[in-house]
């Protein structure tokens, strides 16, 4: 928790040096210095450490989670109603006619920060929302009766929720006093090692009261600082042993490191990742809330193959791309984020990061937006752990230039990296358009084309006919451009929505998925359309995503999974 404990010692130390001085000139200068010496943070409970104690919130929309938190190990989060915007406030004791800077570390939705009852002028300040920690800041004088003032905050009605951590009213003690100090922390227990790759071994441990954060030591030099209780220490030699210590640190020191564990990486290769399945389910996970059962990786049904995180950030820079793990998902850190990577990968799937989306647009349009996109989307497999990309754009391409883009990256990853597309039904209606030009100019490094057979209207088929979207025939008519098109059957796939909320059109039932797999690669199933052969190496399907599939139970991969995989 911030106590900004060096300002307070601060005003202590000029208060002392000062003192022979106080002798001559009597007590207003004593009273000046004991007032500079006495400024602390009045907030009670500032870090939430202690529940909701000294705090009221408004129709219960308060409470205390333990991630994502700020500094310690909780912070509030405040969910605001239709007709509530979630007023978490405490009466602070201040002294009169006296200054104070008032803070807090908010995100999440809309916040605001404020102080009532000044005497003077009420403040507030606000932000409409962040994904990350951000800090409000905003000042209020007491009047010359004040002894006691209302610190707030609140997000807006029906808006989605806040949290908010270490708060601060920092001024003059007003005879109430602050949270007491911090002191250091106890030692870290319990650590132990987790999934380990060729250069990467994964940590946890038990969390520790009042550690603000810990530090994580390899072979006894610090490695790296985490806000978590678990880490995942990269950069390491293939099949090689290495001592691991942990410990915990907060504004009043480090605690003594924990006993070493060992952890052995695994033996090295020329491809870390697991190798993609002859018949494979990919699955679209959400690093994001939008009414889906919100998800961690470890939580993704174990039929998924390939799971693609939804999704990367564009820049300033055209064809530069980030990542940004949305607090909504409940992670702890990306620490632990990376090792659900990991463990996803020991078990042979495979984690990619996908770019584009309905909302998100990378554009790749010259020689130096494609070098853009294949550097940062290589440093982002070299940080997370994925093992590839997925193209899923569906704000226009340049096959010219994404093409380029693609071949870097994969000159860059090697030969197991995973490269999957999601292009929109008029995409891929002939081999004239963007999307299909880029295919078949990366089909030597392209592992599936999983085209969205939903949000669409109808479309004409291999044969020339115009199916709608919503049968076998809308499938397997549309499969088919792709099959003789120039596509290995082996780099097509059938994608749908995992349930009837999870699109807005096109949601076919399971066992309508089975059927188009079984006519495309058995010639039984089938509906009016029949391919004039079969493409027993069809890759296998696609869904949106895995977390409505979880919405829904997972029945779209009990029932589309096995099938899959039992294709011949």
């Amino acid at each position: 928790m911030d106590r900004i404990r060096a300002r307070r010692w601060l005003g202590g130390a000029l208060a002392l040096a000062a003192a022979p001085g106080l002798a001559l000139t009597g007590g207003a200068g004593t009273a000046q210095a004991a007032g500079a010496a006495a400024d602390v943070n009045v907030a009670k409970n500032a870090g939430f450490e202690s529940g909701l104690a000294n705090w009221s919130c408004s129709a219960g929309s308060g409470t205390t989670v333990s991630s994502p938190v700020h500094g310690g190990t909780a912070a509030l989060k405040a969910t605001p109603g239709g007709q509530d915007n979630a007023r978490c406030a405490q009466s602070v004791v201040v002294r009169p006619n006296s200054t104070y800077t008032l803070s807090a570390w908010v995100q999440g939705g809309y916040a605001y920060l404020g102080a009532s009852g000044t005497g003077t002028t009420d403040v507030s300040t606000w932000t409409p929302g962040s994904t990350g920690w951000q800090q409000l800041t905003t000042r209020f004088t007491t009047g010359a009766n004040t002894t006691s003032v209302t610190v707030y905050t609140h997000g807006w009605y029906g808006q989605s929720a806040y949290h908010a951590d270490d708060v601060s009213v920092f001024g003059p003690d007003g005879g109430g006093g602050g949270d007491p100090d911090p002191v250091v922390p106890a030692t870290p227990a319990g650590l132990t090692t987790g999934a380990v790759t060729s250069s990467s071994v994964a940590l946890g441990w038990n969390p520790v009261q009042g550690a603000t954060s810990y530090h994580v030591y390899r072979d006894g030099t610090k490695a790296q600082t985490v806000t978590g209780t678990s880490a995942t220490v990269t950069g390491l030699a293939a099949n090689t042993s290495y001592s691991f210590q942990v410990s915990a640190v907060n504004a009043a020191g480090e605690s003594a490191k924990s006993a070493a564990v060992t952890g052995k990486t695994a033996p090295g290769g020329t491809n870390p990742n697991p190798a993609v399945p002859r018949h494979a389910v990919t699955g679209y996970w959400q690093n994001f809330d939008n009414g889906a059962t919100v998800q961690k990786l470890r939580d993704v049904q174990a039929q998924y193959d390939i799971i693609a995180v939804s999704f990367a950030d564009s820049t300033a820079t055209p064809g530069q791309i980030v990542f940004n793990l949305d607090p909504a998902v409940g992670y702890a850190s990306v620490a632990d984020f990376k090792a659900d990577i990991a463990a996803k990968k020991a078990a042979g799937k495979s984690v990619i990061i996908s770019v584009g989306g309905e909302k998100g647009n990378v554009t790749i349009n010259s020689d130096a937006s494609a070098t853009a996109f294949a550097n940062s989307a290589y440093a982002l497999m070299q940080e997370y752990g994925f093992s590839g990309v997925d193209i899923d754009l569906e704000h226009g391409i340049n096959s010219t230039y994404l093409t380029k883009a693609l071949r870097q990256l994969s000159a860059k990853a090697g030969p197991g990296m995973v490269l999957t597309m999601a292009p929109q039904t008029i995409d891929m209606q002939n081999t004239g358009t963007e999307y299909f030009k880029t295919a078949l100019a990366v089909k030597d490094i392209l592992t599936v084309v999983n085209m969205q057979y939903y949000n669409s209207g109808s479309m004409l088929g291999c044969d020339g006919k115009v199916y709608a979207q919503g049968s076998v025939d809308f499938l397997t008519a549309l499969a088919c451009i792709q099959l003789e098109g120039g596509l290995d059957p082996s780099q097509v796939g059938l994608g749908v929505p995992a349930s009837p909320r999870g699109a807005g059109s096109g949601y076919v039932d399971p066992s309508v998925v089975k059927n188009a797999l079984d006519c495309l690669t058995r010639g039984t199933g089938c509906g009016s359309f029949k391919p004039s052969k079969t493409y027993p190496a069809l890759r296998g399907a696609m869904t949106w995503s895995t977390n409505w599939d979880a919405t829904a139970g997972n029945a779209w991969s009990n029932a589309v999974g096995p099938h899959v995989h039992n294709l011949p």
